[in-house]
């Protein structure tokens, strides 16, 4: 995600003594023990956020119909199009190429959190280009892949409430970046959020 300065320095619940590592690049994240309790960098986004990506790992939900001998009647789960599976699995190869994209351009301004990193500059060339938040599009798109290749209610209702989290965790992101860079709100009119033109995943 695109470039706060808020709270520059390290949290000592997390980085007591100044250490490397994993504590180090947490801490330069941002991440401390009190950020979630008390939410000061959107950790609770971020949170919510694995735990539905987490829950896209398990399995179709009604379960796919039988082959004829076994099958139930009626059948609990959908009967999924070949087609559809493979459309879901070229989805899902689209979503890792867009993610690697949006990573390499990024390169050290990510952060997991929707807080900008300290003094990063704002990213508003190549995939950033084509919407504000390439990273959350790419997720949406694999969650989508996965219903697809899954034909499953469970996840078609994953998707949903991923897309509802993302784009409040965006809109949180974007007030800090309006902060951060003046030049944000103009970037922000002439490209397209997540999703160009969908209700809740779109806006200027």
């Amino acid at each position: 995600m695109p470039s706060n300065p808020s709270d520059p320095d390290p949290d000592p619940d997390l980085d007591p003594g100044g250490g490397g590592g994993l504590i180090a690049l947490l801490s330069r994240w941002g991440f401390s023990a009190s950020g979630w309790r008390d939410n000061r960098h959107g950790e609770w986004w971020l949170a919510a956020q694995l735990l539905l990506l987490v829950a896209l790992l398990l399995p179709p939900l009604p379960p796919p119909p039988l082959p004829p001998p076994l099958s139930l009647s009626p059948p609990l789960g959908l009967a999924w199009s070949p087609l559809l599976r493979v459309g879901g699995g070229a989805l899902l190869l689209l979503a890792l190429a867009l993610a690697v994209q949006a990573l390499l351009r990024l390169g050290s301004s990510l952060s997991p959190l929707p807080e900008p990193m300290p003094g990063a500059p704002l990213v508003a060339a190549g995939a950033y280009g084509r919407c504000r938040h390439p990273l959350y599009q790419a997720l949406l798109i694999g969650a989508l892949a996965v219903t697809l290749l899954l034909g499953s209610l469970l996840h078609l209702a994953l998707l949903l409430a991923l897309a509802a989290v993302l784009g409040g965790k965006a809109r949180r992101e974007e007030r800090a970046l309006c902060r951060e860079h003046p030049d944000y709100p103009a970037y922000r009119s002439t490209t397209p959020a997540i999703v160009p033109r969908i209700p809740w995943l779109d806006w200027r």
